[in-house]
């Protein structure tokens, strides 16, 4: 190798070097504008971490309000089923009360027919059978729940007894029932139709009517 290529070889190699060291200086002085630093990765994971936690509480907020819709709906519908139900029991009731109201007068119209029978009709055979009209038309009516109101003895009670008549010839504070003109009947534990009485001041129930002065 001539001198004067050992001296261009030289300058190439110097020429390298230099270029080389420019470039590391380069890279320190003017990083990757596209390289992540450990900064902007915080940054980024702390906005989404918000957004997150802001979405998870719109959605438990709107979980929320849907269940307390649900058991809203749940109950007004459980309300309209008991209403529907309850005005169904209503209906049916006052239809039979309807029904066993009209069997009143039969019941009564049949109670005074045997009342006024004479002994001769009483032994006959044919009132034996009868008879059964009567029993089986007060069982049919104690089955639906309908029984006698208690009137005679009793204390006046304008809730089970209608008066129109009134003895004062007593002399007791207290009203009693002395004469029952009518019978009256209750279902269950209501009236059906009140007890049609006589009442007077006498001074126990059950006495007799005082006997009038001569």
């Amino acid at each position: 190798m001539t001198e004067e290529q050992v001296k261009v070889s030289d300058l190439n190699s110097d020429t390298n070097n230099s270029t080389s060291s420019l470039d590391e200086e380069n890279i320190h002085a003017y990083p990757d504008e596209g390289a992540p630093t450990e900064g902007s990765d915080d940054a980024d994971v702390s906005v989404q971490l918000e957004a997150l936690q802001k979405r998870i509480a719109e959605l438990e907020k709107e979980a929320e309000e849907n269940k307390n819709n649900w058991l809203r709906a749940a109950a007004d519908y459980k309300n309209f089923k008991r209403r529907v139900d309850q005005e169904r029991v209503d209906l049916i009731s006052r239809a039979s009360a309807g029904l066993l109201l009209k069997l009143l007068p039969i019941a009564d119209d049949i109670e005074r027919a045997t009342d006024s029978v004479t002994p001769e009709v009483a032994d006959s055979a044919w009132y034996g059978g009868f008879k059964l009209i009567p029993q089986k038309l007060r069982t049919v009516l104690e089955s639906e729940g309908v029984t006698p109101i208690e009137a005679i003895g009793q204390e006046f009670d304008p809730n089970w007894h209608e008066a129109v008549m009134f003895d004062d010839s007593g002399d007791s504070e207290s009203t009693y029932v002395v004469a029952e003109l009518q019978k009256g009947y209750k279902l269950r534990d209501r009236v059906l139709r009140p007890t049609m009485v006589k009442v007077g001041n006498w001074e126990a129930p059950g006495d007799e009517t005082p006997a009038e002065e001569s």
